[in-house]
């Protein structure tokens, strides 16, 4: 998703979309001192360009359609400062904050545009932080991790006629995190 050539090889491959969901992500997570400047640009090539261009390509096509809607997966990092975590969370605060503009840009032609901002989630992209769940979870009311249903759930809700007077959201599937402090 960090080349722009290969992601406007999908678009074409793909075709027109009623709904576009900005899931891919990527992380190293470290002190800001040991940050690679690969991983940094990694993280906002991932992070932020692929979604600014995929969404850029489809919400027009969306509108010409009569509607659709966009779902940007974020992070409850983007807004709780947390150590080792600054190049990641400003990635994808940055997503969050293109989800508000690209909801009062394409908004008004019917296509919503919302995010999901994530607590723990038990995927396999996150076995090599299982030692730090522990620590994670004693912080959620809920006292647990998400399971990837969970968070479908709550994307295919924002996707669907359900949800259509929901736009510019950023919603916490977090099991409460970002409720208390």
């Amino acid at each position: 998703m960090s080349d722009p050539d290969e992601l406007r090889r999908l678009i074409r491959e793909a075709g027109p979309v009623d709904a576009l969901v900005n899931n891919a992500g990527y992380w190293e997570l470290a002190p800001t001192a040991d940050t690679s400047e690969g991983g940094f640009d990694g993280m906002f090539a991932v992070n932020v360009k692929a979604p600014f261009l995929l969404t850029a390509a489809y919400a027009p096509t969306m509108a010409a359609a009569g509607g659709g809607a966009i779902v940007n997966v974020s992070t409850m990092v983007a807004s709780r400062g947390m150590a080792g975590k600054a190049a990641y969370g400003a990635s994808k605060a940055a997503l969050e904050s293109l989800t508000r503009s690209w909801a009062a840009e394409y908004g008004p032609m019917g296509v919503r545009v919302n995010a999901v901002a994530l607590g723990p989630t038990l995927t396999p992209a996150s076995e090599p932080m299982a030692d730090m769940l522990p620590t994670l979870t004693a912080a959620i009311p809920l006292r647990r991790a998400a399971q990837p249903r969970e968070v479908a759930a709550a994307i295919v809700y924002l996707c669907c006629d359900e949800s259509s007077y929901v736009t510019g959201a950023v919603v916490p599937v977090d099991g409460g995190r970002q409720s208390v402090l």
